[in-house]
């Protein structure tokens, strides 16, 4: 029923130490050396919509960020975000001016049932104003 290969027994092992450095380039304190901006831990509202003016209307999800950088944030949100689509993204500016800004989904990973926790990278650099520096929101208060 199944085709034998005579080296195919073999061949899980010669994968092994690319399997391995794979996995050691996904940890969390790798992939934190590899950003290119330093992060904000702040709690911010944001309104997510899809980019294509076509969709515009059919999904809105209101959340908060959890961090923020020049080159994206991490948001925490009520429902999930596709990963590989893109994102409208308005942040509430009564506190701090920031611009609207458009971004792909990287990562959405299951907080709780009600509670996802979204990576999403800018298209273009923004500049964080001054407003946001040497401020600290716990996620928990």
């Amino acid at each position: 029923m199944f085709e034998s290969h005579g080296d195919a027994e073999s061949r899980p092992r010669d994968l092994e130490p690319e399997l391995l450095q794979t996995l050691e380039r996904q940890k969390s304190e790798e992939i934190a050396r590899q950003r290119l901006f330093s992060r904000i831990d702040t709690k911010l509202k944001v309104v997510v919509r899809p980019a294509n003016s076509s969709q515009l209307l059919e999904f809105k999800v209101q959340g908060l960020t959890a961090d923020i950088s020049r080159g994206g944030t991490r948001l925490i949100l009520p429902l999930p975000l596709g990963v590989g689509d893109v994102y409208r993204l308005e942040f509430d500016t009564t506190e701090h001016k920031l611009p609207l800004v458009f971004g792909r989904c990287l990562r959405c990973r299951l907080l709780r049932e009600d509670a996802f926790e979204v990576g999403v990278q800018f298209f273009a650099q923004i500049e964080l104003p001054p407003s946001l520096f040497g401020e600290s929101n716990d996620l928990l208060s």
